[in-house]
């Protein structure tokens, strides 16, 4: 088991009345959810439970008369500048990265409160920004970070509240949902499982091509590091930054980060240390088994490689470099806002967490390949 070091920040409390990942779902896919896990529910989170269920039907609602409309304008809308992807495993940075490139107004990201409500955002986002800050905690649980409603956010949770299945969707109930660990790459899936995912992507991000006038938008979700393939077949001019970090703090702060969700989200008791440990190591396993394969198909114009230790300490220096490879507009424009941003990321240190010989040794075994290829020996 990792010991954290003495500065690891303490798991935040999470307030009972804020909302969880599952309030955005519709009914019918909310209950096949909590039936598909036999109803474990422990006893303290039977209000949550009872909160999502009696919501679910306002979701339904919402859904059709944002369909009824603007359905046939988002139908219609496209994506004439393919997106900007974010890819890395959770907790290499990906977050303070996207958080930067969202600084440049070129640029559009799905927020946290379209990707909890992605069935209606485009009814609800105004009234709920404005009257429903108080909901969210003021920090992440896992790492101190900033939360808010209008701060960019995982797409991945906007496919999952969609009806996506998702590997997401473990936490709420982390001892007995099927892990979808194929969601992680594509490419076991059936073609008409494949398909769904597809056009609800699509869907969404017509959605938020709408919604932004058809700025170019800036996807982060880590489950899509191994989606290359796929996501360069939907947007062959797509640009994609990849995020590494040392193996092993980016190990001990996954596991802390999914059982902080797990302890904040989910609807009964987190696995066993060893359990969740497993989990990790095979989650990055599956992820950059698909990533290494597909990612010398992809052309050096359109994907670049960053450490996070190189990110953080030299960020400035950093995005002048993805930019000028990317091609991805005139930095200096987006320098001002830059500055102010990172200004206020001046205080911020990262978790550092240490690890016992013996789980070391698994680490660098099982991830050998991630070791050697980012040159982390």
């Amino acid at each position: 088991m990792p010991h954290p070091s003495h500065n690891e920040a303490p798991i935040n409390s999470y307030p009972a009345w804020s909302p969880r990942f599952w309030h955005g779902m519709r009914t019918w896919d909310w209950w096949k959810l909590i039936t598909r896990n036999g109803f474990r529910i422990s006893p303290r989170r039977l209000p949550i439970a009872c909160g999502v269920s009696l919501f679910t039907p306002c979701n339904d609602l919402l859904a059709l008369i944002q369909s009824s409309l603007y359905g046939k304008q988002i139908a219609k809308t496209e994506i004439s500048r393919a997106p900007v992807f974010v890819l890395g495993h959770w907790r290499s940075g990906t977050t303070f990265l996207h958080e930067l490139l969202v600084t440049d107004p070129q640029f559009a990201s799905p927020t946290t409160y379209q990707c909890f409500a992605p069935w209606h955002f485009l009814l609800t986002q105004k009234p709920m920004i404005r009257m429903g800050g108080f909901l969210l905690p003021e920090k992440r649980p896992m790492d101190n970070m900033s939360a808010g409603w209008e701060l960019p956010q995982e797409d991945e949770f906007a496919l999952m509240n969609l009806g996506v299945p998702s590997t997401y969707l473990r936490i709420a109930f982390p001892q007995t949902e099927p892990q979808r660990l194929e969601y992680l790459e594509l490419q076991p899936l059936s073609e008409q499982e494949l398909a769904a995912w597809r056009n609800r992507f699509r869907n969404f991000l017509q959605c938020l091509t709408f919604h932004y006038s058809g700025k170019q938008l800036v996807l982060k979700s880590p489950p899509h590091t191994g989606r290359l393939r796929e996501l360069i077949r939907m947007f062959p001019n797509a640009k994609f930054i990849h995020l590494t970090r040392d193996p092993r703090q980016l190990f001990s702060s996954t596991v802390r980060l999914w059982r902080s969700l797990d302890e904040v989200q989910g609807l009964h008791a987190t696995l066993p240390e060893e359990e969740l440990q497993e989990y990790v190591l095979t989650c990055l396993e599956r992820m950059y088994a698909a990533f290494q394969r597909d990612r010398p198909t992809i052309s050096s114009s359109q994907i670049v490689d960053l450490r996070y230790e190189d990110l953080v300490a030299e960020p400035m220096e950093k995005m002048q470099w993805i930019y000028e490879t990317l091609d991805l507009g005139d930095f200096e424009a987006l320098r001002p806002g830059l500055t102010e941003r990172l200004t206020g990321h001046a205080g911020y240190r990262p978790n550092r967490h240490i690890l016992e010989a013996e789980l070391e040794d698994t680490i660098r075994r099982r991830w050998n390949s991630y070791f050697e290829a980012y040159g982390y020996e």
